[in-house]
């Protein structure tokens, strides 16, 4: 190599040489000027850390709050049951919203509360800096926070403190009991299956437009067409709401050559006229949008897509039953009326549905 040292260098391998960039003194970095550590406050005592007979009557309160929860959770429940909302009274619904909103905030703000006292007034105050780590630690730092936690119910006296304990586990039991019992009494008080397999709908029961209650002649229903329908006498019904939400139908017309009906169905349309149910299988929305070039229904909610050539089977979206048929025919005077009630349940699935 020493021989072509004294090479000039070509000039496509020439390498330019660059003097270091100069840097202001201004911009120069005082090491002196570094933030110091201030350090931790001095630790005061706590008249609870002082005194044993105020640390004992801090112990009752935190109590008291724990117990407290336990008793708003329970009237929250006789609450419900003690005003129930009457159809049509406005001022049931006020007095029951009143009570029962009254029970829940105060279990929910007693145990609220009875967890701060506690950790304020007995768990330990020291003041504590911690270095943040990877969020994986390695086996002996596992093995510390095992440690850590064992510490942590020594120091909190979760372990000792029996009366803390008991009240704070009966109240964390009694919380959600409200909610269980409101949940549960928005389904039906008997079997659902009954409730949801019957609807008005019944042999010779005549379709009518939603919501004027008319008659619907097989002559209306003009091809590409659909209609929101309902049971005629559905304005009669006691409990109206409830009624309409499992007997709402869409009426469409298609050519009767476009239909694909399953075995058994062949007479369940009238001259390409069919009928379907308006309540999605998958939770229950209305399914309101009718593609005419397609023949597909849509739900709104969750895009789910039902095919009604092909006896509104899903073809897209998270709905896994068909919607259910109503059976139609036409009586003497060529209005539309039902065969019979849907012969299964409409909605979504439900777990007695089998059955």
């Amino acid at each position: 190599m020493a021989e072509h040292d004294d090479e000039a260098p070509t000039a496509g391998s020439a390498v330019e040489k660059r003097e270091p960039r100069q840097v202001s003194a201004g911009t120069a970095v005082v090491t002196s000027d570094v933030f110091q550590n201030p350090g931790e406050p001095p630790h005061r005592d706590r008249v609870t850390d002082i005194d044993p007979k105020v640390e004992k009557r801090a112990e009752r309160q935190v109590s008291l709050f724990f117990f407290l929860s336990i008793v708003g959770s329970i009237a929250a429940i006789g609450a419900y049951v003690a005003f129930p909302i009457t159809s049509g009274d406005s001022g049931s619904v006020r007095l029951n919203n009143l009570f029962l909103g009254l029970g829940i905030a105060l279990g929910l703000l007693s145990v609220g509360i009875g967890a701060v006292h506690w950790s304020k007034t007995l768990m330990p105050a020291r003041e504590i800096t911690e270095m943040r780590h990877d969020t994986r630690g390695s086996e002996p730092t596992r093995e510390k926070a095992v440690e850590v936690f064992a510490l942590g119910n020594h120091e909190s006296g979760f372990g000792r403190r029996s009366l803390i304990r008991n009240s704070l586990i009966g109240a964390l039991v009694a919380t959600p009991l409200p909610a269980v019992v409101l949940f549960r009494d928005l389904a039906p008080a008997e079997d659902p299956n009954a409730v949801l397999r019957h609807t008005l709908w019944e042999e010779g029961m005549h379709l009518a437009a939603d919501p004027s209650g008319t008659r619907i002649k097989a002559s209306d229903v003009t091809l590409g067409s659909v209609f929101h329908v309902i049971p005629e006498n559905l304005n009669e019904s006691e409990h109206l709401l409830e009624e309409k939400a499992k007997a709402a139908v869409l009426l469409m017309r298609l050519k009767p050559e476009d239909l694909n009906p399953a075995e058994g169905r062949e007479d369940w349309q009238y001259d390409g006229i069919v009928a379907y149910s308006k309540i999605c299988t998958h939770v229950g929305c209305p399914v309101a949008l009718y593609e005419q070039q397609t023949h597909h229904l849509l739900c709104p909610c969750h895009q789910s897509t039902f095919d009604v050539t092909n006896n509104c089977e899903v073809i897209f979206g998270p709905a896994k039953r068909p919607l259910p048929q109503l059976p139609i025919t036409v009586d003497a005077d060529g209005y539309l009326v039902a065969q019979s009630d849907f012969h299964e349940p409409v909605g979504p699935s439900f777990w007695e549905r089998e059955k």
